[in-house]
């Protein structure tokens, strides 16, 4: 097993509140780590028919009859929305902390439904797929960053050496079938996959979602709310630009980013390294996969919304700025393995228009050393940086 490095979060989590929910995409290993950590639960699966209509029919018996001194693991519970009144009379009138573990796989659906019931009783903790740290650990790191990236960072395809653009080509069809459906009723299937692969073609830019609406055929209403489906499935996330002004207009449209690289290559056709090392979006994966493990990073630790980009109106960009209390880290993102004066071009224009000190600089390379102006890291050790930003 991979050791996940939200355990000790969800553990604490589990002593304060009597309800923790993990959330995040399908396969991403919640149901393992929610029956390793909490092993004298119950475990019962909402994914199974019967079990389904009992919790939906019979509510009251159902949490009677899976009653245990530890508590229960509900997982997918998502599928039975409805039982989740019925947990909330229960936790009010019995003080169990962690006694009900849910798990679930449509942010949508699950941040809906807590809303409405759970507010105030229950720990949202999202475990995305697995960080460049807990596969180094694991010692599942590819040994270079273009073979990381079409590895991709979902569990299942790397402890079991599978092909991956296959189980990425099998996942997007499940995700389309299933999941898709279950968000947004969304019929013309077709038109929704296409829409996603656009969405991969526009990888690290700038959202613009006229362009994506036309080029997909469909209405900038409906982008808006089927970028809502991807982000509410854990497929995309966006990175909003940072507010501070330093006396430039900025640009005020997020970027657009994939959560994994495996399953972003396979949307885009690639298979390959050779493919990947020629392919003209290479830099834009690069970027997404290290804003991905920067957002993995720091939702391991509990925090939210502290990862942004800053970009004026002339073109001046930092790729990452990473936010801790009143001082602002900014972190470029380089694709290349030889270390050349650009690298640092964008930080040292930073640094003149803010008088801030502390930058990073990751790069496709092995070795982590101090340079000036910034501290230049391998796409290995990202890590480091939230360690040092935040600890």
């Amino acid at each position: 097993m991979i050791q996940r490095e939200i355990s000790a979060l969800v553990a604490k989590r589990a002593t304060q509140l009597p309800v923790v929910a993990i959330l995040g995409p399908r396969q991403s290993g919640k149901t393992t780590l929610a029956r390793t950590l909490f092993n004298n639960h119950r475990y019962v699966s909402l994914e199974e028919l019967d079990t389904q209509r009992f919790a939906t029919e019979d509510p009251r018996r159902f949490l009677e009859l899976y009653q245990n001194p530890h508590g229960i693991i509900l997982d997918e519970f998502q599928r039975v929305p409805s039982l989740l009144s019925y947990i909330q009379t229960y936790v009010d009138t019995h003080d169990l902390k962690g006694y009900f573990i849910l798990t679930g796989s449509q942010n949508f659906l699950m941040m809906e439904a807590v809303s409405q019931t759970l507010a105030g009783r229950v720990a949202l903790c999202t475990l995305l797929p697995c960080s460049t740290s807990e596969l180094s650990h694991a010692n599942l790191l590819a040994p270079t960053l273009d073979e990381a990236i079409l590895r991709g960072s979902y569990p299942r395809p790397l402890v079991h050496n599978l092909d991956p653009s296959d189980w990425c080509q099998d996942y997007i069809m499940t995700y389309l079938e299933r999941d898709v459906r279950l968000v947004k009723n969304i019929i013309d299937l077709s038109t929704f996959k296409r829409f996603v692969q656009l969405c991969a073609g526009r990888v690290g830019q700038l959202l613009n979602l006229s362009s994506l609406a036309t080029e997909s055929g469909i209405t900038v209403p409906t982008a808006k709310q089927w970028l809502s489906v991807l982000q509410a499935s854990y497929l995309i996330f966006l990175v909003q630009p940072h507010f501070r002004n330093f006396n430039k207009r900025l640009v005020k449209t997020p970027k657009l980013y994939f959560y994994d690289t495996a399953l972003l290559c396979t949307l885009l056709g690639i298979e390959t390294a050779s493919q990947l090392g020629t392919h003209y979006s290479r830099g834009s994966i690069v970027e997404s996969y290290v804003m991905s493990d920067l957002y993995k990073q720091l939702l391991n630790r509990g925090r939210n919304n502290q990862l942004y980009f800053w970009r004026d109106s002339v073109g001046h960009e930092i790729d990452c700025i990473l936010e801790r209390a009143d001082t602002l880290v900014p972190l470029e993102i380089k694709a290349g393995k030889t270390v050349v004066s650009d690298f640092f071009t964008g930080i040292t224009f930073w640094q003149q228009l803010t008088g801030m000190r502390d930058a990073f600089v990751v790069y496709a390379g092995d070795q982590t050393q101090k340079r000036e102006p910034a501290t230049l890291v391998s796409w290995r050790e990202i890590d480091t940086i939230i360690k040092q930003v935040f600890s």
